[in-house]
């Protein structure tokens, strides 16, 4: 089953938070991608309220499970696009754990997640398609994993981290915190980034000031991966850059 946040090709086509500035929007478009901008979701605490990975899960590289919250934002806005859409049942609300029915990490055939709290229509999907359920503590389970090759991950979570080590994914522990998240203490390094294609992951900042700068240099390296950073500002938490193919 292939990764819907690792594109084989280059995707052309990405979602990303709808507060980023004209800077990040022009360095995407450059790379030939179409910039879809999210809708605020009301219900949900205003820090992740733009987050794709808090209102949608790609099930796959053009089909998409939507909170119901703001299903028809995304219905307008992907018209024609040749995206399935699919409404989901769970609507999210402001307080954990009412706001991470949507936030599944995927990785190796697997999905990751609390799954307690999985909406009921991703989860469907999720065994259609075979996968392996991993239930971990962790609700905000994708926010929370930098997906950067089918069997790599990079995580702040020790609960990820060594259960993807049991599940033979490999893991690469770093220190929690030095991640801009306003209104929260910190974010987490799956928000900042997503791939645009196989060989190129994108960062909402760079990494050159975080306390693990070589480890993740070193592992990113180890897969081959060519790293994108936007600016030289601090690492950001905007809920993960969702890359689709569509027509």
């Amino acid at each position: 089953m292939k990764n819907p946040f690792i594109p084989l090709e280059k995707g052309n086509t990405v979602i990303v938070d709808g507060r980023i500035n004209e800077e990040f929007i022009e360095f995407l478009e450059d790379m030939k991608l179409k910039v879809i901008l999210t809708t605020k979701c009301e219900e949900v605490a205003e820090p992740i309220s733009y987050h794709p990975d808090i209102v949608m899960h790609p099930v796959d590289h053009s089909t998409l499970v939507i909170a119901p919250n703001v299903f028809d934002y995304y219905e307008d806005k992907l018209y024609g696009m040749g995206i399935k859409l699919i409404r989901g049942e769970k609507y999210l609300g402001e307080e954990y754990p009412n706001n991470i029915a949507y936030n599944v990490g995927r990785v190796n055939g697997a999905a990751i997640h609390n799954f307690k709290y999985t909406d009921n229509i991703l989860l469907y999907y999720l065994n259609k398609q075979g996968l392996d359920l991993i239930n971990v503590k962790q609700g905000y389970s994708k926010c929370s994993m930098a997906i950067v090759d089918e069997r790599a991950i990079i995580t702040a979570d020790n609960g990820i981290h060594k259960l993807m080590i049991q599940n033979n994914i490999d893991s690469l522990l770093i220190q929690p915190g030095h991640i801009v998240l306003k209104g929260y203490n910190y974010g987490f390094i799956g928000g900042t980034c997503g791939n645009l294609s196989k060989k190129h992951i994108a960062f909402s900042g760079s990494f050159e000031k975080h306390p693990d700068v070589k480890k993740i240099k070193k592992f990113l390296k180890k897969y081959n991966k060519k790293y994108l950073l936007i600016d030289g500002n601090p690492l950001i938490d905007i809920g993960t850059i969702i890359t689709l193919y569509c027509n």
